[in-house]
């Protein structure tokens, strides 16, 4: 049956993915494996050498040239230490994606759209990995800042693995993994390989199976058979799409999850299954697990979180949400989604303290 086009990031992904992506990452998996045998005391910059040349080639020397140049704004502002003109500047180097003028020049460098999206997307999930080395650097006293050096930020910057969709690995746990030095054993890695290949292909078969014959993306672009459908139909369609992405996550976040546990690093949880959640706290906190950690670190509890009165833990969840709109695009559709998000998470917390007074307990 013909496939279902209507899914952007789903085709997308694993257009790049069979032309390029895939057989970069097959080369930094044997540039990693190679200099865990050889060179483990150099591995963390083998790795930053090898990221380096992938983004030169998929991205030309322009490409390169922007996200080197935002790593060093990133870890100049940092100097200062001061957490609020790191946030300052991480949200301009953001704000730049979205400047018509520079978004045209940026489209002059490539022959087609989809080069053009790719630096989008990189620059945009390396906003986030320039953002927490800068504010973990902001946080470490001076005896630390050897572990902070601008050497690390590029390691840390420019690994393939994560380096054009994620998952997201704050900077403090890269660090500490990336310098533990484990005993290299060929036949466990090989075991872990092919284990996690097999979960991977039967992954991608299914959302390939869901693409050929589901259709859900194909309904939701025409307004008639929505119209036409019943409460229940659009129901069913609506759980059909959040178990597609679901699935789609599985594979995107599979495969650089495989590899970061070839390096011997402990990859963010992949998503829990959609049907097993039934409140909004729990989808943000175990969908996309590295996004999650994120915002709590560097947004959440510095701005009081939980541990602030009732006013304050409302504006912390609102600025994580806001900059959760933000970052994805800031259209106004995502300022909504935003928005119901936090409403959702809102009444869950304040249902979950009435149910945890004690005269509510004893009368449930």
């Amino acid at each position: 049956l013909p496939q279902d086009p209507m899914d952007f990031e789903w085709s997308y992904w694993i257009e790049w993915g069979r032309e390029r992506i895939l057989w970069l990452l097959a080369g930094h998996l044997l540039v990693s494996q190679v200099s865990r045998i050889l060179v483990e005391k150099y591995k963390p910059w083998c790795l930053m050498v090898y990221g380096m040349a992938a983004c030169w080639l998929l991205l030309g020397i322009k490409g390169f040239a922007v996200i080197l140049l935002h790593a060093t704004i990133s870890f100049a502002v940092a100097q200062f230490q001061l957490s609020v003109l790191t946030w300052l500047c991480s949200l301009i180097l953001l704000s730049t994606l979205h400047i018509p003028a520079v978004e045209e020049t940026k489209r002059k460098w490539y022959d087609t759209e989809n080069e053009y999206y790719l630096l989008l997307f990189t620059v945009s999930v390396r906003c986030l990995f320039c953002t927490s080395f800068s504010l973990e650097y902001c946080w470490h006293g001076p005896a630390q800042k050897s572990s902070h050096s601008f050497l690390w930020m590029l390691a840390y910057v420019f690994y393939y693995p994560t380096f054009h969709n994620g998952p997201l690995m704050n900077f403090d746990e890269f660090s500490k993994q990336m310098r533990r030095q484990e005993a290299f054993n060929l036949k466990t890695n090989l075991s872990i390989l092919i284990v996690g290949i097999i979960r991977i292909f039967f992954w991608w078969y299914l959302a390939e199976l869901m693409i050929h014959f589901m259709y859900i993306h194909a309904l939701y672009s025409s307004a008639s058979p929505l119209e036409a459908a019943s409460y229940w139909a659009l129901g069913g369609l609506a759980l059909a799409q959040v178990l597609f992405f679901y699935v789609k996550y599985l594979v995107l976040y599979g495969v650089p999850a495989l590899l970061l546990q070839m390096d011997g690093l402990k990859p963010p949880a992949l998503p829990c299954c959609v049907s097993l959640m039934y409140s909004f706290t729990k989808m943000w906190r175990s969908f996309d697990v590295g996004l999650h950690r994120f915002l709590v670190r560097y947004i959440y509890v510095p701005m009081g979180g939980s541990q602030s009165s009732l006013l304050g833990t409302l504006s912390s969840t609102a600025l994580t949400f806001a900059f959760v709109s933000y970052w994805h695009g800031g259209q106004s559709y995502l300022w909504y989604w935003g928005a119901l998000n936090w409403l959702g998470v809102v009444v869950e917390n304040g249902v979950k303290r009435i149910l945890s007074i004690s005269l509510i307990q004893e009368l449930i």
